[in-house]
């Protein structure tokens, strides 16, 4: 369904902002403080005490063991809110300009005084209201008002704010079809964001198959000796990758040597670069001074490099050089010997990443280091099988991929198509 399916109204008039352009005839154009006033209701003597947050563009429910951090002495300062209330999230405009700012709420509760409350006057559809600021919210008008240095919102930006909207009648019916209409679309993303799920489960499926048991399903087996492993091919050896690869980590040439940097022409990554699989960029260029002067040196491409620090996805995240590169400090190279194909590597850690992570667990390390990844156990089929294994991989990854990427692009145009019906709807550029 495309929004530009629906038919026009007859007549239109101009508005006077230029998000709005027009308008049907029949609607009224008014500043916001003529349907909307703020509440500023403090929570004293804790009257509520269900802790409300804006999160992408919903109202939820704070759970408790959440309730951490940056919390108030006494959530007696938070504002008193009610279902249908709408909440502005104002501040830091100036630098964030992609987070949804405008969420209705749907249980009593409180929620911090940052936040700005609009209450609906009771002859308008509250759903309505929300589903109209959360379309100027879509269309970014809310980055061209605000003040101070980060551009803050205040309630004066929404009482000088244009609105438009039809009598209650034409609000209801808008407002019920868009709540229909956008939680068919919102099932539908949902449904298709599962099919990717599973797909990436079936891909670390079968390239955990191929990697630790091979392509032969009749070849006799034996057991491993590492129990996340299992049982492998009999004549596969399992052993420390160090056995098998050198393993070192770089450096950093001091930013307070603009020598180093200035001008630089050597690639260099910092160790981000790891998730984005094959590395085919660098994150910075370094000088040949630096090569000279400092400790880093130049890998080769084919180089598998991981994330040895971090608490974030990057520990333990490993991807493959497709370019000579210097490394930092926290990511560790794994140059692999003549008798194993470095692609066979880059796989077999990929889909190990829970247990690489986790390797040193116990031990007091709080990060991975050049010792504990060579100590990872491996396993290394004859040189010939890895290169089989990797085909076979590369022949999964391209298969279930284009999938994903199909389907991913499906809920964009599903999310495009959301964010068109209610701005389209909401502004009366279709008739419902």
């Amino acid at each position: 369904m495309e929004a530009t399916a629906f038919p026009r109204h007859e007549q239109y008039k101009p508005a006077l902002s230029a998000w709005l352009g027009e308008v049907p005839s029949h609607w009224s154009l008014l500043p916001g403080l003529a349907v909307l006033r703020e509440n500023k209701k403090k929570n004293i003597g804790m009257v509520e005490e269900t802790v409300l947050s804006l999160s992408y563009g919903t109202v939820i429910i704070k759970p408790p063991e959440k309730l951490t951090g940056l919390v108030p002495e006494s959530f007696e300062t938070y504002q008193v809110i009610k279902p249908n209330d709408i909440i502005i999230r104002p501040t830091d405009l100036q630098n964030d300009h992609t987070s949804l700012r405008t969420g209705l709420a749907k249980d009593h509760g409180i929620i911090t005084s940052a936040y700005i409350c609009l209450r609906p006057s009771p002859e308008h559809n509250p759903v309505f209201m929300h589903y109209l600021l959360h379309a100027y919210d879509l269309m970014k008008v809310f980055y061209g008002m605000g003040s101070g240095l980060r551009q803050n919102l205040d309630y004066r930006d929404f009482k000088r704010l244009e609105l438009c909207f039809p009598h209650r009648e034409e609000q209801d019916r808008i407002a019920n079809f868009l709540d229909q209409k956008t939680a068919e679309i919102d099932e539908a993303i949902a449904k298709k964001q599962r099919l990717i799920e599973l797909l990436k489960e079936q891909k670390a499926i079968l390239i955990n198959q191929a990697v630790t048991k091979g392509l032969n399903p009749d070849v006799a087996m034996r057991d491993s000796g590492v129990e996340w492993i299992g049982e492998v091919p009999e004549h596969w050896n399992v052993s420390k990758l160090s056995h098998y690869a050198r393993i070192t980590n770089g450096s950093t040439p001091s930013r307070d040597v603009p020598g180093y940097w200035l001008d630089g022409t050597i690639p260099w990554l910092s160790s981000g670069k790891v998730n984005e699989y094959e590395i085919y960029t660098p994150s910075e260029l370094v000088t040949k001074r630096a090569l000279k002067e400092t400790s880093i040196r130049i890998y080769p491409k084919g180089t598998v490099v991981i994330g040895i620090v971090g608490q974030g996805k990057t520990r333990g995240t490993s991807a493959i050089m497709r370019l000579d590169a210097c490394i930092n400090q926290n990511m560790a190279a794994i140059e692999t010997e003549r008798c194993v194909d470095e692609e066979y590597v880059h796989r077999y850690l990929v889909q190990a990443y829970d247990h690489v992570r986790n390797y040193g667990k116990g031990s007091n390390q709080e990060a991975l280091n050049c010792e504990l990844v060579g100590a990872i156990k491996m396993t290394f089929p004859p040189l010939e099988e890895q290169q089989t294994i990797v085909i076979h991989i590369k022949s999964i990854e391209d298969k279930i991929d284009k999938i994903i990427r199909a389907t991913a692009k499906e809920n964009e145009l599903l999310s495009e198509l959301k964010i068109n019906l209610i701005s389209e709807a909401v502004t009366g550029k279709v008739k419902l």
